[in-house]
């Protein structure tokens, strides 16, 4: 059965901090959304609830990295990355703080909560952070193995955690490793590179594009920094051009990211799917990704544009 990436994110950070003692929990008074609750009732003396106060959140977590603790730091995305990003910039980068940030809810995928609480820039904001890594799970599978990655990784990390359930896109004996991007579909002709949720919506363009006679590779991308450029580089010399897609703004994300990459190691033509400097509304996520543009009719309108292209 899929699994909420939420729930897999609670249930895998109960499971870990069972096993080690160094880890904590740290909540703005939002642990039923994030699944932080589940930490608290199975751990409660390790469980800090810091109210709606999430600047000074941070600094707890970088004091308690600092003293050899591993705090994993549950808000809303958008909380997580606008309204703290000073004290995640200085407290938690600047120090290189073993912080574990966990950015819920991202991108337009809220929950039906609107355009305050639709995270369209966290990643653009994390990647431009020193020392920061940036991870983007597609599915229940992929976040319980990144959430013992991440802790067994020393320094600061901003985990994105989806609301919902997605189509399970990990392949069979799949096991995560930061910075490394896998490929979940073959195919010659373009390469589809989605993170996070937007992997399975890549998957279903392709299908599309199959239907059509049109072989497209899908690269999954679960850590957006550092970036797998070995493996992009590869796709773009292998088939020659590529669209992104993530549940972001098309501006400082996994678009960039691949784009830096292409300009500074292998040029292909190439389309960006993300959110095209707008703010959301409320609204189920299939509408939301309709409207907006990141559906998989639209990754496969937006293939086509770039084979005409190439």
């Amino acid at each position: 059965m899929v699994e909420a990436v939420r729930d897999a994110f609670g249930h895998a950070l109960v499971e870990l901090a069972r096993e080690n003692p160094d880890i904590v929990a740290l909540d703005a008074d939002l642990a039923s959304s994030t699944r932080m609750i589940y930490f608290a009732e199975a751990i409660p003396e390790r469980f800090f609830q810091m109210g709606i106060a999430e600047q000074n959140m941070m600094g707890v977590a970088a004091g308690m990295a600092l003293m050899g603790k591993i705090p994993f730091v549950g808000t809303f995305a958008v909380f997580a990355s606008r309204r703290a990003c000073d004290q995640v910039a200085i407290s938690v980068g600047h120090c290189r703080a073993n912080v574990k940030i966990v950015g819920a809810y991202p991108g337009l995928v809220s929950g039906n909560n609107g355009a305050t609480h639709q995270a369209m820039e966290d990643m653009a904001i994390m990647r431009a952070i020193p020392h920061m890594m940036v991870v983007d799970p597609a599915d229940d599978v992929e976040m319980a193995q990144a959430v013992r990655a991440i802790a067994a990784y020393q320094g600061p990390v901003y985990l994105r955690a989806t609301r919902d359930a997605w189509p399970r896109v990990s392949p069979q004996g799949y096991r995560f490793e930061l910075g490394k991007a896998v490929r979940v579909r073959e195919g010659g002709d373009i390469t589809l590179v989605g993170s996070g949720m937007m992997t399975s919506q890549c998957l279903e363009a392709a299908e599309l594009l199959a239907a059509e006679g049109i072989a497209a590779r899908v690269l999954h991308v679960a850590t957006v920094k550092p970036i797998d450029v070995d493996a992009i580089v590869q796709a773009a010399e292998e088939t020659g051009a590529l669209v992104t897609a993530e549940n972001h703004s098309i501006y400082g994300g996994l678009g960039s990211a691949v784009a830096e990459v292409l300009v500074e190691h292998a040029p292909a033509p190439m389309a960006r799917i993300g959110i095209r400097d707008c703010y959301g509304e409320c609204g189920t996520n299939e509408a939301l990704l309709a409207k907006y543009g990141l559906s998989p009719v639209h990754i496969a309108e937006a293939a086509h544009q770039v084979l005409q292209r190439n």
